[in-house]
């Protein structure tokens, strides 16, 4: 007899929006920021409010994220899961331009649009934290952030080669520049010289790589930064200049090479070429400088047909004390190692190529076990040669390459031509924008005074409500062009001064949000000292691998500078991170271009959220991701209709059967371990068999058999478990229920499949005790009828083996 009165069928339609709009006015979602007992900062990636609004990989990552906050809350913690808006930036200005709208009018519709759909799909977020990086009560402190790295030192600005995209018009990072291609618009980059806002990133390079040993992080995103970070172990070598009272310094990683060095190239831009340069060179190194400055940064590291110059000057092998050319070619960048290179054709590519282009010698350095020194050179030269060994390298000879690298170091090292160094690929991140949508750079120039930082007390410097904010191709921002705007007295004298009129880059605004979270409401500091040492770092932070190097490198090297200035005791911002998988259709990724992006909304108005959420979930691995194909939302659906209707008949009358209960402890522990290591699909697939138990023979399931499924599967279809819990006479919310504990002795079974052979031949399976002993577990076979027909007269022999085998030899 059903003792529970839940309405028939299930309808999220009705259940859905009672209990969103319970947790509003209960405030069940709302972490105790103040003196919590078990502190749990659940993070996951802040969305680009774009105007198509929240889409269907949107919800995957927010999901996930917010089925691991529920479960430590059940787990009794006091979870904090905020959430905001990453709403400056390109991509909301473009489609600002492309409508005709202003970004100050369209950002604010497009958040209230994601705020919508995000409460639609009833995530655990604390609402009152809400950050927006476009609002200037944020972005005040973004601002501040800069100004903090200004004055510790690492804010410069300098004149340097960049890329610039010239269909966003505007300065990219190099972490922005995919294959040659802008990574938000796919358009060819172009290199331009510009004065840019740098941050010394760079000095942080070994700290940024040494704590990666040590954090829990997705092994493929500690991989992405290392590589990113790119460590080299080597030499700086140098060389004189014939007839010069100068050195030209280079970097290699190969100083066991030395031998083979017959030339140096230098970059066309390197301060030395003007030096070096003879007269009867000079026009013609003059004209290839001219034609360089035309040329992308891209193009001149593709491989291509190579170019170059002879300066008419020598260099001096510190090795074998001859003279080599001096050459200028594109291929060598300055912003890259000294802007200078020891060319060594005979192993290496790019030079073998050159070498052959202008016909400089080639000289075989290194060998492989098979080879002879004078073994003619091929593109086997061009392989991995660690494990050779020298040739044409004098005293040297025979030594192997790793013995070489470090005994040629310290020989050059003691005539003083070279010094064992440690360099790092990552270079200084250059933050200046030349667009409209983002924070002013809070930087005031004075003729007198030079470049003023904005006092502090004076922030925000607010971006003003201009309508010509269009980019063009001048490289000089949209805000230059408002006098009105950037026209200001000077701080330090108060003399006519004019306002920086770049903006900074928008992973500037999320390199900091997660720290901004717990004091979203304090007007008067960025956070506060109190909460940031309660909540930070982030015990949780779930986000996409695509930001393995961009945003998550950032944040990591704004947390230590913040760190360094006395403004926080910890200098890793996440303490754990994993990247979470991808939602494709029909084998493609989604993609605007491709028609093939999904809004959520019509799935949950159909199915409802929670249906939809699982279903999610269950498409694949959580950290691998799925293909999303609409037929399998059904059986999802009915899972959730079982669940219902199990709670619905569920009677409190006798006991529950053991082998059911027996099934609810493991399932209980599957659960438990599979939704800590965001395993969810197998968690799902947990839940579902063991509701096929609780309903087999459509019996009547007993309460004690449901309610803890409920406390299951609560993180996962949060709305459906509240209503279920309420009838089953809870009157708080199921999420401070806490998690349901299983019986280790409930995991083992007291029966076994025990195989029965005759013969060596399988005959039978029996269900037998655990315990069972050979005699008895005989007695059992031969009362088998299946068993019994195949032995004749008194066996000769019987092996058992306890719990897995009985054959019966006759």
């Amino acid at each position: 007899m059903a003792e529970l009165d839940l309405p028939t069928p299930y309808d999220p339609k009705l259940v859905e929006p009672k209990w969103q709009s319970r947790w509003t006015e209960r405030g069940t979602n709302q972490a105790k920021l103040e003196n919590p007992e078990r502190p749990f900062y659940a993070l996951m990636m802040f969305p680009y409010p774009s105007a198509e609004g929240l889409h269907v990989g949107n919800l995957f990552a927010f999901t996930g994220s917010d089925i691991s906050a529920r479960f430590h809350r059940l787990l009794g913690h006091d979870v904090f899961q905020p959430l905001g808006f990453d709403a400056f930036g390109i991509h909301s200005e473009n489609y600002a331009l492309k409508i005709g709208a202003h970004p100050m009018e369209l950002t604010p519709k497009n958040v209230a649009n994601f705020t919508r759909q995000l409460g639609r799909a009833g995530f655990m977020v604390d609402w009152r934290q809400k950050v927006d990086t476009s609002s200037p009560e944020y972005y005040k402190w973004t601002q501040w952030v800069f100004l903090q790295l200004h004055k510790q030192g690492l804010a410069y600005k300098k004149a340097a080669a960049v890329n610039w995209c010239p269909t966003d018009k505007t300065v990219l990072a190099n972490e922005q520049v995919e294959g040659g291609l802008c990574e938000r618009c796919g358009t060819p980059v172009e290199q331009r010289f510009l004065e840019q806002w740098f941050f010394r990133i760079s000095e942080y390079a070994p700290r940024l790589l040494q704590n990666l040993d040590w954090l829990d992080w997705s092994p493929i995103t500690k991989q992405a930064q290392r590589n990113w970070i790119g460590k080299s172990e080597g030499a700086q070598l140098t060389f004189d200049i014939a007839d010069h009272d100068v050195r030209v310094t280079v970097f290699t990683t190969r100083a066991d090479t030395i031998f083979g060095a017959t030339y140096l190239v230098l970059a066309p831009e390197h301060p030395l070429v003007d030096t070096l340069t003879t007269d009867a060179q000079r026009a013609a190194v003059s004209a290839y400088q001219d034609a360089t400055k035309k040329q992308d940064l891209i193009s001149r590291k593709s491989t291509r047909e190579k170019t170059g110059v002879f300066t008419g000057a020598y260099a001096v092998n510190p090795a074998t004390r001859q003279n080599i050319p001096v050459w200028i070619a594109d291929y060598v960048l300055m912003e890259y190692g000294t802007g200078a290179i020891m060319a060594v054709p005979g192993h290496d590519e790019r030079d073998f190529e050159f070498a052959q282009v202008f016909g400089l010698p080639i000289v075989r350095v290194v060998a492989g076990p098979d080879d002879a020194a004078d073994t003619p050179l091929g593109d086997a030269a061009f392989t991995d040669d660690e494990g050779g060994r020298l040739v044409n390298s004098a005293q040297f000879d025979g030594l192997s390459v790793a013995d070489a690298k470090r005994t040629v170091t310290e020989w050059l090292a003691g005539r003083q031509h070279a010094t064992a160094v440690t360099n790092y690929r990552l270079h200084d991140w250059c933050i200046s924008r030349q667009r409209y949508w983002g924070p002013p750079i809070p930087i005031i120039y004075c003729d007198d005074c030079g470049a003023v930082p904005v006092p502090e007390s004076q922030l925000p410097v607010v971006l003003p409500n201009i309508p010509d904010f269009k980019p063009d191709d001048s490289g000089i921002s949209p805000l230059a062009r408002h006098e009105e705007w950037y026209r200001v007295l000077c701080p330090t004298c108060g003399k006519s001064a004019r306002r920086e009129t770049d903006v900074s880059d928008t992973f500037l605004d999320s390199a900091w949000y997660f720290l901004r979270y717990p004091s979203a409401t304090r007007d008067d500091v960025p956070f506060d000292a109190v909460r940031t040492t309660t909540w930070l770092p982030v015990n949780s932070y779930i986000g996409g691998n695509e930001h393995a190097v961009l945003h998550l490198l950032y944040s990591r090297f704004i947390t230590m500078v913040l760190k360094d200035g006395g403004h926080i005791d910890f200098e890793e911002p996440f303490t754990r991170f994993r990247a979470h998988g991808m939602i494709i259709r029909e084998g493609a990724k989604m993609s605007k271009s491709k028609g093939n992006v999904i809004n959520p909304d019509q799935y949950m108005e159909e199915w409802g959220a929670d249906a939809f959420r699982m279903y999610l979930m269950f498409l694949g691995p959580y950290e691998e991701g799925g293909d999303f194909r609409d037929q399998g939302i059904s059986g999802v659906r009915r899972f959730l209709d079982r669940l219902w209707a199990s709670v619905r008949d569920a009677t409190s009358d006798g006991a529950p059967e053991p082998d059911v209960v027996r099934k609810l402890h493991r399932t209980i522990r599957k659960v438990g371990e599979d939704t800590a290591n965001l395993g969810y699909n197998t968690a799902i697939a947990a839940m579902m068999e063991y509701i096929n138990v609780v309903r087999r023979g459509e019996r009547v399931p007993h309460r004690d058999e449901v309610r803890p499924l409920v406390q299951l599967v609560a993180p996962y279809a949060p709305h459906l478990a509240e209503d279920c819990w309420e009838a089953l006479g809870h009157t708080t919310s199921v999420f401070d229920a806490g998690w349901p504990a299983f019986d280790p002795a409930m995991l083992v079974d007291d029966e076994v499949d025990l195989v029965v052979q005759v013969n060596g031949k399988l005959r039978g399976k029996l269900r037998v005790p655990v315990d069972v002993a050979q005699e008895a577990a005989m007695a059992m076979a031969l009362a088998d009828d299946g068993v019994a027909k195949f032995v004749t007269g008194d066996p000769k022999k019987v092996i058992f083996v306890p719990k897995r085998l009985l054959n019966i030899v006759v």
